[in-house]
This record gives C-alpha cells, sequence and structure tokens, in this order.
C-alpha cells in the first residue's frame, strides 16, 4: 500500500472530513491549519504516517504541517480531471488554490451566490444556517449600484425614449436580482408594501429554465443574499410571501426566522397546485399536490387590513346570482311585537313588517347585473335555515312566512357587541348582500365582488386551465393570476408597490397592473415570445384573460423597461448557451480580447493546457470558463460611469444621475 493510500485510508475514520464515502479536502486543509488536535492524533496513530510527517526535536515531536499541506494539496490527492487541471494551471492567491482561500467569492455557473471562502457546493455542512459571510473590499464593489441602460417608456402607442424616471413608474429590469436589488436600495429603500417571489425550489428538476440542482446549503446562501436585501426594501408594514416546495420549505422557514425573526411569522399557507396522479398504478404512498407560501411581516405584528380577499366578479352567470335572488325593496313600517325573548343582555321584541315589498330580482331584464348588485346590495337578500341559539329560538316564535324584524346585540363574531338589525323571512333568517361583499368603482361604475375569509389551506384550482393566461406559456414555471390577486388584495391598496425579484413570465406584475398597484419586476433570464415584457404588452392592449373580467380590466397604463449594463456578463450568458467544446473554446478566445479576466490567472497557462481542458466534461468547461471571469466586472458599476471604456451614452449618464440623485432627496 503506497503511502497517498494510506493515508487516505487514515484519515477516513474522521466522520469530520468525510461526506457521503468521500474525503473533503477543502475540510483536511482547514482542520490542519487549525492544527487540529484530534487530527494531529489520528495522524500519530500510525507509524508510517507519523514518520513521513513528524521530526524529533529534542525528545519532541514536530509536526511539519507545511510538507502535510504540500502533500495533501499535491494532484495526485483525491485527484478528478476539473480539480487536476485547475490546480496545474494554477489558480492561486498567494500561493493558495482558490477552494482553500478564505476570501469570499461569487459562484456563478447555475446561479449566483456568495459562499464560505473554503465551501465547495459539493460539500455538505452542518451549520448552514450560522455562517457568517465575509465581505471584503471587492464583494462590498461587486453589491454596489450599477448602471442602467436600454431606458424605454411602454404604452399602447408602442416604445418611446425617456427623459426621467417618475416616483411612480412600473419598472421592468432585465438583470442579475441581486445586483439590481442592490441597485435599486437607495432609491426604494422601505418603500415597498408586498414582495412576492417564486424561486427555484432546489428540486434537481432542470425542465425549467433556471437550473435549480443546487447544493442544499448553497441554496441557502443564495437565498439568504436576496432576502436580507428584501427585507430593506420592504416597508414597516410590508409583507412578503415565497412560494416553496417540501424540499427546502422547513430549512427557508428557519432561515426566514432569521431575517426577519420568527415573531413576524404570519402563516405558512398550503396551496394545491395539481391534483393526485398514478392513483390507478399506486406507485406512491403519499401523493405530493401542494406547494407552500410563507408569509413575513417586517415590523407590524399583523397585516393591518381585513383579513379578506376578492373572490368572484358578479354576473348572470354567477352562483351569487342563483343565490342572492331576493331584494327588499321596501321594508314597510314596524307593527306591534307578536313575540318577546328574554336573554341575558335584556329581552329582543319581534316585530310584524307591515306594508312591505319583496320581489324576485328579473335577471333576464337588466342591463348591467353587476352594477345593478352594486347599488343594491343593502337590499339584495337570500334566505337560510342556519341560526344561531338566539335566532333559532326567534324562529320559533313565528307561526307564518310573513317578514319579521328584531334587535340583538351579538356576543361574539364580526358584530360583536354591536346592535344589529335582523330579520326573519318565510320562518328563514334574511342575509343582506352587503356583509359579504365589497364594493369597488372601476372605469367610473360600481362593481361589487364577493369576498371570503383566507385560510392557510387552499385548495382552489387554480392551476387548472392557466396555460393561456396573457397569451404566453412557460412550462413549469407559471403562476395563476387568480392566486396574485388574492395575495395582492390582501395586503396592499391601490398605488401601494408590489416587488417580484424572480419575475418569470411576468404573473405578478401582470396582475399588479389590472389591479392599479405600482409594481417592479426583475429578471435576468430570456424568454423570448413568453417574456414579461410581451406579457405586459397584452395587458396594456387590454388582455382578456386571468383576472381581467374579475377586476373589469380593458387596456391602459405603461411601464419603463431598463437593463443592467453588460460586461462579463456577456460572456456568461454566451458559456450557458454553448453545447460544443469548440464554441467554448471559441468563447475563451473572445475572453482574452474583450472580457476582463481575474488577475489571479495567467492565460498563458491555460493555453498550454488546452488538451486537459478538452478532456474535461462540457459541465466542467463551463464552470471553469465562469471562473476566469472578474465577477465584480459582470456589469458596469454606477461609479465608474463617466470611464470611457465601457462607453455609456450621454443620455444613459443623464438617466442614471437623476434615478441615482432623486432617491436620496
Amino acid at each position: 500500500m503506497t503511502l497517498l493510500e494510506e493515508l487516505q485510508l487514515l484519515l477516513g475514520k474522521d466522520e469530520r472530513i468525510v461526506s457521503e464515502g468521500k474525503l473533503l479536502k477543502n475540510k483536511i486543509v482547514e482542520l490542519t491549519a487549525k492544527g487540529d488536535k484530534k487530527l494531529i492524533s489520528l495522524l500519530l496513530s500510525n507509524e508510517r504516517i507519523k514518520n513521513h510527517f513528524f521530526t524529533k526535536v529534542d525528545e519532541v515531536l514536530i509536526f511539519d504541517k507545511e510538507k502535510f499541506m504540500k502533500f495533501i494539496n499535491n494532484k495526485a490527492f483525491l485527484p478528478d480531471s476539473y480539480t487536476t487541471f485547475k490546480n496545474k494551471i494554477g489558480l492561486t492567491v498567494d500561493g493558495n488554490y482558490i477552494s482553500q482561500s478564505k476570501e469570499v467569492v461569487l459562484s456563478w455557473p447555475y446561479k449566483d451566490c456568495i459562499l464560505e471562502g473554503g465551501q465547495k457546493k459539493s460539500e455538505k455542512r452542518n451549520e448552514v444556517f450560522f455562517n457568517e459571510i465575509l465581505a471584503p473590499d471587492e464583494i462590498d464593489r461587486l453589491l454596489g449600484p450599477k448602471v442602467f441602460t436600454n431606458f424605454k417608456r411602454i404604452d399602447k402607442d408602442g416604445e418611446h425614449p425617456i427623459e426621467e424616471i417618475k416616483p411612480t413608474d412600473n419598472l421592468i429590469i432585465k438583470g442579475n436580482n441581486l445586483l439590481v436589488l442592490h441597485s435599486l436600495n437607495k432609491r426604494f429603500n422601505g418603500k415597498v408594501k408586498m414582495i412576492y417571489i417564486d424561486p427555484p425550489y432546489n428540486t434537481g428538476n432542470d425542465e425549467f429554465m433556471y437550473n435549480d440542482s443546487f447544493n442544499h446549503s448553497t441554496w441557502l446562501t443564495f437565498m439568504k443574499n436576496r432576502l436580507e436585501i428584501a427585507r430593506e426594501l420592504l416597508r414597516d408594514d410590508g409583507v412578503i410571501f415565497v412560494q416553496c416546495d417540501d424540499r427546502e420549505h422547513a430549512y427557508l422557514k428557519v432561515l426566514m426566522d432569521e431575517i426577519f425573526s420568527r415573531d413576524k411569522f404570519i402563516s405558512s399557507i398550503a396551496i394545491k397546485v395539481k391534483p393526485p396522479t398514478g392513483l390507478a398504478s399506486g406507485g406512491r404512498l403519499i401523493y405530493d399536490v401542494k406547494e407552500n407560501i410563507l408569509v413575513y411581516n417586517k415590523k407590524d405584528d399583523v397585516i393591518p387590513y381585513e383579513n379578506l380577499t376578492e373572490k368572484e366578479f358578479i354576473d348572470e352567470k354567477s352562483k351569487t346570482i342563483e343565490n342572492y335572488n331576493m331584494i327588499l325593496e321596501d321594508e314597510g313600517i314596524e307593527g306591534e311585537t307578536v313575540a318577546e325573548l328574554k336573554t341575558k343582555a335584556g329581552t329582543i321584541e319581534i316585530k310584524r313588517r307591515l306594508n312591505y315589498n319583496v320581489t324576485r330580482i328579473p335577471v333576464n331584464e337588466i342591463d348591467d347585473i353587476n352594477e345593478y348588485y352594486a347599488n343594491n346590495s343593502d337590499k339584495i337578500f337570500r334566505t337560510t335555515n342556519s341560526f344561531g341559539g338566539i335566532e333559532n329560538k326567534i324562529k320559533n316564535l313565528i307561526s307564518d312566512n310573513e317578514l319579521y324584524s328584531y334587535y340583538h346585540t351579538p356576543s361574539k363574531g364580526k358584530h360583536k357587541g354591536e346592535k344589529i338589525k335582523g330579520y326573519i323571512y318565510k320562518k328563514n333568517r334574511v342575509v343582506f348582500l352587503k356583509d359579504y361583499t365589497i364594493i369597488k368603482t372601476i372605469n367610473n361604475k360600481k362593481a361589487i365582488f364577493k369576498i371570503e375569509y383566507l385560510s392557510n389551506i387552499i385548495t382552489t384550482n387554480w392551476w387548472t386551465g392557466i396555460a393561456n393566461e396573457g397569451f404566453v406559456t412557460l412550462k413549469n414555471g407559471k403562476k395563476p393570476e387568480e392566486l396574485l390577486r388574492m395575495l395582492i388584495a390582501l395586503v396592499t391598496q391601490e398605488d401601494d408597490l408590489v416587488m417580484d425579484f424572480f419575475m418569470g413570465t411576468g404573473t405578478t406584475c401582470a396582475v399588479a397592473h389590472k389591479m392599479g398597484r405600482q409594481y417592479i419586476g426583475v429578471e435576468q433570464l430570456d424568454y423570448g415570445e413568453n417574456s414579461a415584457v410581451v406579457r405586459l404588452k397584452n395587458v396594456i392592449n387590454g388582455d382578456p384573460t386571468g383576472i381581467s373580467k374579475t377586476v373589469g380590466w380593458q387596456g391602459g397604463g405603461d411601464f419603463v423597461y431598463c437593463e443592467l449594463m453588460e460586461l462579463n456578463e456577456k460572456f456568461v450568458q454566451n458559456i450557458q448557451a454553448a453545447q460544443t467544446t469548440e464554441e467554448l473554446l471559441e468563447i475563451w478566445e473572445q475572453m482574452k480580447k474583450q472580457s476582463f479576466l481575474s488577475y489571479r490567472i495567467d492565460p498563458k497557462e491555460i493555453d498550454r493546457n488546452v488538451e486537459e481542458f478538452k478532456d474535461l466534461s462540457i459541465k466542467d468547461q463551463k464552470k471553469f470558463l465562469m471562473e476566469l471571469l472578474d465577477k465584480n466586472d459582470l456589469y458596469v458599476n454606477y461609479s465608474e460611469i463617466e470611464d470611457r471604456q465601457y462607453g455609456v451614452s450621454e443620455e444613459d449618464v443623464q438617466l442614471n444621475r437623476k434615478f441615482y440623485t432623486e432617491a436620496g432627496r
């Protein structure tokens, strides 16, 4: 057995440096640097290892740490094609490999996140929530404000150049969402009323355009970076909704408890997103049909608005019309007392109504059903045989089918402590429409909506038939407009600011637009004909799908589109899109001429080892090229806006200055 093999076998006895049966080189280096007693004792237990890495001086054994570290870092120790290639061309800092560095790095190949130095995406960590992310100056620069470009205002008449971004403008921004959020912070700090995000779920399913096969700890770091800055953007009375599945739900809850605090947790809503499948074959024990929405306040203990959601726009086909089909045109006058009911709160008198007028609503003769019901919600009613204790006693005191009235003071419920008027008609309780609806003015006309109380279990079939909402499609990624309408109605009012920084096809922004809310949407990926920009253009032009009928949407409004000004990000996208080694080598030639490369690498060394580069998998080739790029230069920093090498136009300079300087007023 070679010394190398013997050392690997010996180290495998330390559970701290083993994950899924494999030694963790970074962890070994970390423990060695600390002079870990347990590790040194383990090394001393093997005579051959002791003789090789320890020197006796005056009868005292001295651990040759430098010799051991060089041995561990040798390409022959735990080699694979990728790390061997990296080591050979010397991706190092101060003589140490980047993988061992304590500097903060940006891990970009799939989705960006800031990782603690020494942490590999393949590593399993126990302390995932409590690692403090290191933040040297290079990261401060990375997260600094960026230059925006390609500004245009989009309305029914098309696209137009702009001279300023107004405080009330809707914004659609293309670029990395972490960097966009930090760029928006000065202007929108503490101004966002609601945030809804539907991030990649870490499922390992790559059918969706997000590659969401994160390592567990990497995914949590990815989310932590964004949730921390998102909290800064929220108003003190702001609310955030984060949708996820069961794989990361519990861990995400702990993470959000850390960021927002446990006492700001409102609820975890379980929402049915699909029917059970495979029942016929009996393929599973428990069928996964739900997702979760974690809900947090920023500072307030409760949502500051009534816990009500608009459920149904009333029209001639509505079930509400079937149920609420009577109208009390005239309640008449109060007649004699026909009975009395003794209660702890006092005596309730039941009085007969005289000269009243109750008729059935002639639905087929009404031109505008919604407006009619809105104007008469205090008179339109249905009857029910559902009574409370007192009301049931009142019912038993009535002998005919006429209309009766009474006054009572409920001891619980919505009208607790209030003296209210009740009616009984044909021995049933009268329920007026006004008590279960809200009235709004839309297009200068009254409109009525039925409301329901929201629980933390939602089983409606909102996902059915949403394929064509907004006239855009996105497999496995689209959310129903009805879901967003419910959430937006729950916690916002008109003109409040709504944000979604995993925008996708723009469901959140489309719904916010139709509901009269200001919005900011951020997305890095290009969905082409299914993009949010295409969808919002459809909305402006009167998109009839989704919630349009519910809210009476007929089109109108506008939004401002802009992008982060790209530098190395252009190469990131090209690398991600490449399919062959030949394409990647062509990109490398362009990178040498046009990109901002990391100061840590020598292009000549890479060229000298190009044949070994070709032996790597396509995935590892991409990872390697990504790591060569200086991540501080993915986009143009605002601090360098006047540097001529970046080619920022004078128009963009002025717009950016207005955007950032006006934010400080």
